[in-house]
């Protein structure tokens, strides 16, 4: 749901009635990956996709009519052998989906709102669901926040819709007979396990199932919850305001990063030669680096090749941490590079995490090409890819 929360967040806002189907789980080579979403409205419009088209009209088709007849409903779609007209993956894969009506009466509705306002925002946000457990309790909702309070209820009564008893943000540190209990009261730690697991997840970007049981305890069975993180964009930063960073910024931005382009030198570190970067600095690189903060899912790319820009940025870089750090240049260049990175004091431990010269052999020679080869070893980095080509391969294509 969260995957298409900002056209979501519209149509709350305008009041709309939909069913949203959410992927939940796959399997084998499935197209798309848990969080990914289709929703469709009272008019029969539809937004997002669960599987790249191969049951887009069934999913439709159960959308149209959990709004008919408002029940939450699980499906399974694989591939089918014996007949090669059914609804089913082509490529071989599973996916389960979680479709949900969204009414104007829904119980839910407020969190739901609240939820998708927040990840079209870009704060961070969980959304836990029930994704298997009672059937009463199928779909139903808590919106978690990082601090660890959460809005709605899993179980009993809708205590945390508007006018109930729990409206509004519960705290994550009370006691049994604090708001936020679930099953009516009977099973009060439900919504306080489901909301520190969500929160866990909410911490490290994590979109992904996890079964805890009825009464709230850790032991598996009972309830499947479908939690959803969304959190901010991860920040790439690209040093050097040559005309291959251009390209780059505009990869990096269809990727859907934040990107800052950083260069010292103010005559070509301008809006106009970068009007699709998020954030212009006029610094030494790595001065802006050293009051920058970096997380596990930073990308940063030096294209600077001088060596009086990139040897103290690197050496703060590759201390720091990062997703993906490359640097730009020629054999030459990087060898050179390394050997003032030694003399720097880094390790080869410390170098093994530097990609350079940056990007895969695609015989890139333009600016655009370039910055695609670049994106293209920054994904294959992230996902564990070998950047070979699929032709022949014998793994599969979807880890």
């Amino acid at each position: 749901m969260l995957d298409i929360a900002a056209e979501l967040d519209r149509w709350m806002r305008e009041d709309r009635e939909f069913a949203v189907a959410s992927v939940v789980a796959v399997g084998g080579s499935a197209p798309r990956r848990p969080g990914a979403a289709l929703a469709v409205d009272s008019d029969g419009t539809a937004i997002g996709s669960v599987s790249g088209g191969c049951v887009e009209g069934a999913v439709y088709d159960l959308c149209v009519q959990a709004l008919q007849d408002g029940t939450t409903v699980r499906e399974r779609f694989g591939y089918s052998d014996e007949d090669a007209f059914a609804v089913g993956l082509t490529c071989g894969g599973v996916i389960e989906v979680l479709v949900t009506p969204v009414p104007a009466d829904a119980p839910d509705r407020a969190v739901l709102a609240a939820a998708l306002s927040g990840a079209a925002g870009g704060e961070p946000t969980a959304l836990a669901r029930v994704a298997a457990g009672p059937p009463e309790l199928l779909g139903r909702a808590l919106l978690v926040h990082p601090d660890g309070s959460y809005e709605g209820s899993l179980g009993g009564p809708h205590e945390g819709a508007p006018g109930g008893p729990y409206e509004g943000r519960h705290e994550d540190s009370s006691g049994p007979d604090s708001p936020g209990g679930g099953f009516g009261g009977g099973h009060p730690e439900l919504d306080r396990t489901a909301a520190a697991e969500a929160r866990a997840m909410l911490d490290v970007g994590r979109t992904g199932t996890l079964d805890i049981s009825e009464d709230g305890s850790h032991c598996p069975g009972g309830v499947t919850l479908f939690v959803e993180s969304s959190v901010p964009p991860p920040h790439m930063i690209v040093f050097g305001a040559i005309d291959f960073a251009a390209a780059l910024v505009r990869t990096g931005k269809f990727l859907g990063y934040h990107v800052t382009v950083c260069d010292a030198r103010a005559v070509f570190a301008t809006r106009a030669r970068f009007p699709d970067a998020d954030d212009i600095v006029v610094d030494w690189p790595h001065r802006y680096l050293e009051r920058t903060e970096t997380d596990d899912r930073t990308v940063l790319c030096v294209l600077t090749h001088d060596a009086k820009f990139d040897v103290p940025l690197l050496t703060t870089a590759l201390r720091r941490p990062a997703a993906f750090i490359g640097a730009m240049g020629s054999r030459r260049t990087h060898e050179d590079r390394n050997r003032r990175l030694r003399e720097a004091g880094l390790t080869d431990q410390d170098l093994a995490r530097l990609h350079s010269p940056i990007g895969l052999d695609l015989g890139a020679r333009t600016p655009e090409e370039t910055a695609l080869s670049i994106a293209a070893e920054i994904i294959a980095t992230r996902h564990g890819g070998t950047g070979a080509p699929l032709t022949g391969l014998r793994t599969p294509i979807h880890a």
